[in-house]
């Protein structure tokens, strides 16, 4: 039986943070309070729970095994014994979105400006979309995912944020961007940046995990219109990110597929050009997901809520 949870609250972070020195900072204690308490916890639960590798500390099976459960309990807590409402003015409340290069680029920017304006002390921690994304979300270590969900478990709502459409970028002084109209035999005659070509992935637990489109494709619509017309394009090169797409598309002569409105960030330093697709292409949906449940919590109420309010001005 743990009676102080205190110890808990510092397990929780030194999971989350992977560090020693991190977590003290976060919890405005010394090393070494946090390591004797770590060392306390050991003692209680019987087990290392971490130990120093390369990367910082590593969790052990049982303090991956607990983690979740750990956050969760302690979440739950304080939104029990919190006041009724809440005040974003005075808040230092760490709120965690799992998000893309997409996301956090489209998003990022205006939802930290205003959360500086009226929550100044509230931290925003930005994460990837790992494979135990759904596992974090059910433990509270995540709040929200901004993703293009195709399916995911009923406890998750789903709210449309945004639709994206999708757009060619071309280096300037390249053949396609001298082009004053493209045509989609021109759009095969050189080989295409492809971001992420596996497309749908599944994130969470097999069975029970989140589907969601992990690149930046058109559903099909452009090998539908080069069947149509008897052609083919060739991959040149796959890379992970939009931003590496656009990276490679700048500096040669082969097309990428990406965001429209990233795609006209980039054209804004005319190293690139917006191509418009010579092809009916579908948008994206860009959603915001997040547990039913949390809605009982007004702080993720009032943080739904700036989202809302960052996708309507977008």
């Amino acid at each position: 039986m743990i009676a102080d949870l205190n110890l808990l609250r510092i397990f929780d972070v030194v999971l989350e943070e992977r560090s020693v020195t991190r977590a003290g900072a976060r919890l405005g204690l010394t090393q070494s309070a946090v390591s004797h308490a770590l060392n306390r916890l050991r003692y209680t639960l019987n087990d290392e729970l971490f130990v120093r590798g390369p990367a910082g500390m590593q969790p052990t099976p049982r303090a991956l095994e607990i983690g979740p459960q750990v956050h969760a309990a302690l979440t739950q807590l304080q939104t029990a014994i919190a006041p009724g409402g809440f005040e974003p003015a005075t808040s230092d409340r760490r709120f965690t979105i799992a998000a893309g290069a997409y996301a956090c680029a489209v998003f990022g920017p205006p939802l930290v400006a205003r959360l500086r304006a009226v929550a100044p002390f509230a931290e925003l921690s930005i994460t990837d979309r790992t494979p135990d994304l759904l596992d974090r979300i059910d433990a509270r270590q995540v709040d929200f995912m901004v993703s293009s969900l195709i399916a995911g478990p009923d406890r998750l709502a789903q709210e449309p944020l945004i639709s994206e459409a999708l757009a060619w970028v071309a280096r300037s002084g390249s053949p396609l961007a001298m082009k004053n109209m493209v045509e989609l035999e021109d759009l095969v005659e050189t080989p295409h940046v492809v971001i992420n070509r596996d497309g749908a992935r599944d994130e969470g637990l097999p069975g029970r995990g989140l589907s969601t489109r992990a690149s930046w494709d058109d559903a099909g619509a452009l090998e539908v219109a080069l069947a149509e017309r008897g052609l083919k394009r060739r991959v040149g090169v796959t890379v992970p990110d939009t931003y590496s797409a656009l990276a490679i598309a700048s500096r040669s002569d082969m097309p990428a597929l990406a965001p429209r409105r990233l795609v006209t960030l980039a054209a804004q330093s005319g190293r690139v050009k917006l191509i418009e697709p010579p092809y009916p292409s579908p948008n994206v949906e860009i959603s915001l997901i997040y547990l039913r449940d949390r809605l009982s919590d007004p702080a993720i109420v009032w943080m739904r809520d700036q989202i809302r309010a960052v996708a309507a001005d977008l």
